[in-house]
């Protein structure tokens, strides 16, 4: 398969170019690939996405039922005027689960219960409390439950034709299509269709995703700290963002700078998954050899991006899997993994565009003015925050450096800035992507 990119030294890319180029690139693996897919019990399918629409074979709900407590009458074709009441006969008890089946004449009711079959003969239920019930022994009101034999009095004109039903089909008919393909399963997605009586669905494999780190400065966490290396970040940062998709994720550790060890690494990876995620050994100054190895082994694409931060970039195909390289830094690494990597994976996943990033982002308006220069993408890290008249007010974070990771836990939302737009004046409206569910 072949990317027909051009070459790395190009101007950079826009943010929306890039996302383009890595759409194209996810179609055309698509295109080649067999996207998988696995029948598992409704119980465990919480995150999964649908390979199938969800069509009802029912009704729901199946007959037509009680909205309340209350009694179930036939409402008389000439109406009383306000406030005369009507009287009909108790004749019967109609509880969920254990319907009534007697016959029901002119001017006499049963009583029903929340849930409970409505007769076909009967239109109408009113609630307990907007009934009054008379013993048929005296004429004087009871305080006391009614029961069947006894008589209740109804202000018919307090109710119109069909209140408090909830009708057969009213929710879904049968043969509706309740939930498209490409519906990533909630709780009240599950609930819905458990409701239709199904107990396995059929849904896309989970996306197997390998994750390493480049560098020979790195170390774990848990060693001793040595001069001049640093704790790996970015690695636990890439798998707790690919967990929050549902992903298969494989810890392949650190790799030195070293090609050997990077192309064993990567022809491993290659086989096992479907996408390789890493993170440094793709900007300008690193060795050459990942350059060269990586076009050796596949078909990829080193590019500048017009985005701040996240500005190198490799994406491609190696075997049969799709291959990320990320910047080393890290709110880069998580930038460009939420903007770039993320659609891929949601287009891999064949997940519907209700999905998209886009859509969950907000307006607010800026306390500040924010310089910027057209000519790049930039994501800020923000703090939101709604004021006590309501209002969605939002302020970057002091700290805009994209080594500063504890800048995308202190804020709780990345401003967008776009590629054209040239800072923004305090009090402005912006886009925000807030960071909860994210991250």
């Amino acid at each position: 398969m072949t990317l027909n990119f051009t070459p790395s030294h190009d101007e950079p890319l826009s943010l929306t170019q890039a996302q383009e180029a890595i759409s194209s690139c996810v179609e055309n693996f698509l295109s080649v690939q067999m996207s998988p897919t696995q029948t598992v019990a409704l119980e465990h399918a919480f995150g999964r996405v649908l390979a199938q629409e969800i069509i009802s074979p029912i009704h729901v709900p199946a007959y037509t039922n009680s909205a309340m407590d209350g009694f179930a009458f036939q409402m008389p074709k000439a109406l009383a005027p306000r406030g005369e009441v009507q009287r009909f006969k108790i004749v019967g008890v109609s509880f969920a689960g254990q319907p009534f089946t007697g016959t029901i004449g002119p001017q006499e009711c049963i009583k029903i219960m929340t849930g409970a079959m409505v007769p076909n003969t009967l239109d109408t239920v009113a609630p307990l409390e907007a009934v009054e019930t008379s013993k048929p022994a005296s004429d004087g009101l009871s305080t006391g439950q009614a029961s069947i034999g006894d008589f209740i009095d109804i202000d018919t004109s307090r109710f119109h034709l069909g209140a408090n039903r909830r009708l057969r089909g009213e929710d879904i008919a049968k043969g509706d299509c309740v939930l498209p393909r490409g519906h990533r399963l909630h709780a009240a997605s599950m609930g819905l269709i458990a409701s239709l009586g199904f107990a396995q669905v059929q849904v896309k494999a989970k996306l197997r995703v390998a994750v390493f780190s480049t560098g020979n400065e790195l170390l774990k966490p848990g060693e001793d700290l040595k001069e001049s290396m640093i704790y790996d970040s970015n690695r636990f940062s890439l798998m707790g963002l690919l967990k929050r998709l549902d992903c298969e994720v494989l810890d392949w550790g650190i790799v030195p700078d070293q090609a050997t060890a990077l192309e064993h690494t990567l022809r491993e990876a290659a086989q096992t998954c479907d996408v390789i995620i890493t993170s440094g050994g793709v900007s300008d100054g690193d060795a050459d050899f990942t350059h060269a190895l990586m076009k050796k082994m596949g078909d990829v694409r080193f590019c500048k991006i017009a985005i701040r931060p996240g500005r190198p970039l490799a994406f491609g195909t190696l075997g049969k899997s799709l291959f990320f390289a990320l910047p080393g830094n890290p709110v880069a690494v998580m930038v460009t993994f939420l903007s770039l990597v993320r659609p891929a994976l949601f287009e891999l996943m064949g997940l519907s565009d209700e999905h998209a990033l886009e859509n969950s982002s907000l307006r607010a308006q800026c306390e500040v003015d924010i310089v910027k220069k057209p000519g790049r993408t930039e994501f800020q890290r923000g703090v939101m925050q709604v004021n006590a008249r309501g209002e969605l007010w939002v302020s970057p974070s002091v700290q805009q450096g994209s080594g500063i990771l504890s800048s995308m836990v202190q804020g709780n939302c990345l401003i967008v800035l776009a590629h054209d737009q040239e800072g923004v004046i305090a009090q402005e409206w912006v886009k925000v992507w807030p960071l909860e569910g994210l991250i």
